[in-house]
């Protein structure tokens, strides 16, 4: 670590920024600065690096807010401590910044700051009294990203204040305080008029956070354009306002041309103020303001996707008209038909591994899964060969059986290379019935199966825990069924000694013990109903493994170079929407 240089003159950032061998700084044209000749306070040190996106993101809103004090007077400067890998990829980062940076060649001088700081993830910034070396805050980039230039001098006063105006915002909302600014009265439409937010008082108004070439999104919108078009037809007050995200405004309006209704200007900061003040986590979001200007629910995108375009009846969303929906949605689900589910108008086939059409006719009667899997996911792939042996092995014993794939995947030759593998039917890559079977059954993640009985009524919306812990047995996938499998079990678990020792856990003895589902950590499989157990390790062994019934094999499945797209992430088995 560097030796720290005796304190300048007042102490401050001179005792944190110098060491003995270099008391200067460096702009991104190669000037030294003496660091006793800074006059600014505060001054912040930004810990970042060029190849870390997060910091990325950042970088460009701090240069925004350094920029903006500085054309407002404001003293304040920035101090980039690199975290960059070689010098070249510090020497273009460092060219976009404004502000001083520590020497990259200065190691020990970088890692002392590290170390003074605790830095333990990046971006990091701190930001402190220059004079004195108070820290004001570590949660700078927090702060920057939230309030902007309005959090100066980012003192801890400072961000109170703030927060205490957000919370009196809150207490005496208006539909004008959400959506207006001082200089700014109007919202805009994707023809460019200019339209009064006053228009919208004594409306519903819902606040749709967008982001182009987002698939949920879009999915959303498009869904919420039907139902925003329908509540006008019925003489609803209802207007939708489009917040965007995006960060160039012609992705903007690429996304904004396709909408029905109006937007706050992109770029305009009141975008980034609504994120933090309804508290955003996920897209796709709709913020639902009453007629009176105040939040009637934080977010009702989630009715409109369990409901769909019949969502519009439950409109405004109290606790009256969702009880409504959820009468209508009990109703259709005790109606329901594999003819209902499988069947769109002209749509009534699926298709085998020739491309030839199947009607739909030939499946009723059977027990049918429906398999929501990709190619692009590796846990799919990873399920599939079971999928297909357990397959084999019930259709060996039951003609009426048979299983349909709903695939995510992204073109038709991923679609073709996965269906390849598959001995079933399928739904076609390109069609209509996908969107409202995974809507009908909130598949939120994949692979998934669901059991469909031979009346069309659901029997299973999870029948992939059930093939995985009892494989073929698990047919027809029934709690009946279910139950069954569990007194066999139980039986035979009278007969398994109550504790034993195993190669794979030698530490303790495991004990015998009626489990939920776990993941057995032998074959790494699920299991259910009975465990071989070390409580103190978290270790669980099926039966079947502890008493060397089955071994584990060797070959690792679902290897392959898909990714998975935009917006989803896949980890624990499962791959969902981020």
């Amino acid at each position: 670590m560097a030796e720290a240089a005796p304190a300048a003159a007042g102490g401050g950032i001179g005792d944190i920024l110098a060491t003995a061998e270099r008391d200067f700084l460096v702009r991104n044209s190669g000037e030294q600065v003496k660091i006793s000749s800074i006059e600014a306070s505060p001054v912040a040190i930004y810990f970042s690096a060029s190849w870390c996106p997060p910091c990325r993101r950042f970088t460009p809103k701090l240069i925004e807010v350094y920029k903006e004090l500085a054309s407002q007077g404001k003293s304040f400067e920035v101090v980039f401590a690199s975290a960059d890998q070689n010098e070249e990829a510090f020497n273009e980062y460092f060219a976009k910044m404004p502000w001083l940076a520590v020497p990259f060649s200065d190691t020990e001088g970088r890692a002392a700051l590290d170390g003074r700081f605790k830095v333990s993830g990046i971006p990091h910034l701190v930001i402190l009294d220059a004079k004195t070396g108070e820290v004001y805050t570590e949660d700078g980039v927090e702060f920057v990203s939230e309030y902007g230039v309005e959090a100066y001098p980012f003192t801890p006063d400072r961000i109170n204040e703030l927060k205490e105006q957000e919370k009196a915002e809150k207490e005496n909302q208006t539909i004008q305080s959400v959506l207006g600014t001082p200089t700014r009265d109007y919202l805009i439409s994707n023809k460019g008029d200019k339209v009064p937010i006053s228009e919208l008082e004594g409306k519903y108004v819902g606040l749709c956070f967008v982001v182009d070439g987002y698939g949920p999104v879009i999915e959303f919108t498009n869904l919420l354009a039907k139902i925003y078009e329908k509540l006008k037809e019925v003489g609803e007050k209802f207007e939708v306002v489009a917040v965007s995200l995006d960060s160039e405004e012609s992705a903007f309006n690429e996304s904004f041309a396709k909408m029905p209704w109006l937007a706050i200007p992109q770029g305009d900061q009141k975008c980034e103020k609504l994120v933090r003040y309804f508290e955003l986590r996920s897209l796709p979001t709709l913020v639902l303001i009453g007629p009176d200007g105040k939040t009637l629910n934080s977010n009702v995108a989630d009715i409109i996707d369990e409901h769909g375009f019949e969502a519009w009846e439950g409109f405004p969303f109290s606790a009256e008209k969702l009880e409504i929906l959820a009468e209508k949605a009990k109703a259709k689900a005790a109606s329901q038909t594999l003819e209902s589910l499988l069947i769109s108008g002209e749509l009534d086939f699926v298709i085998g591994k020739d491309g030839a059409k199947v009607p739909v006719s030939e499946l009723v009667g059977k027990t049918v899964l429906l398999y929501f899997s990709a190619k692009w996911c590796g846990p799919c792939r990873a399920f599939l060969p079971t999928l297909v042996k357990e397959y084999n092995n019930i259709k060996a014993k039951n003609s009426d059986f048979e299983i349909v794939f709903i695939s995510s995947d992204r073109d038709q030759s991923s679609f073709d290379d996965f269906f390849s593998q598959m001995p079933w039917l399928a739904v076609p890559l390109e069609d209509e019935r996908k969107a409202s079977l995974k809507k009908t059954f909130k598949i939120r993640g994949i692979p998934s199966l669901v059991a469909i009985g031979p009346t069309g009524q659901t029997v299973s919306r999870d029948a992939k825990a059930q093939l995985m812990i009892h494989g073929a047995d698990a047919f027809p996938f029934t709690e009946e069924r279910l139950e069954e499998l569990q007194k066999k079990l139980d039986e035979m678990a009278k007969g398994w000694p109550h504790k034993l020792k195993h190669e794979l856990h030698d530490e303790h003895e495991l004990v015998l013990l009626r489990r939920g589902t776990y993941g057995c950590d032998g074959c790494e499989e699920m299991g259910s109903t009975w465990s071989y157990r070390c409580d103190e390790c978290d270790f669980d062994l099926h039966p079947k493994c502890a008493l060397g019934e089955e071994k584990k094999g060797e070959e690792e499945e679902g290897k392959s170079t898909d990714e998975a797209p935009a917006g989803h992430v896949c980890e624990g088995g499962v791959c969902r929407k981020a």
